[in-house]
């Protein structure tokens, strides 16, 4: 969770594109945690991409693999 509010909230989780946001094994976990947070259940106030980061991914030394890692935000207010 990235923003905790009184009544809802943002969390964020990353994504693969070819897998898609909502296949996301992280979702599972983001999903958990607006659970915990409303128990009476949530409206999902706005949901889409929001800013990744770029990160080096080999493991060899002098090598330019770049890896950017999505993100998909969910704002929510519970009900």
């Amino acid at each position: 969770m990235v923003k905790d509010a009184d009544h809802g909230g943002v969390v964020v989780y990353p994504y693969r594109a070819d897998q898609g946001n909502l296949l996301s094994s992280f979702r599972k976990e983001a999903v958990r945690l607006m659970e915990q947070k409303c128990p009476d259940g949530w409206t999902t106030v706005r949901e889409g991409e929001t800013k990744g980061r770029l990160r080096q991914a080999s493991p060899i030394a002098g090598s330019n693999d770049v890896v950017e890692e999505r993100r998909w935000g969910i704002q929510f207010q519970c009900k």
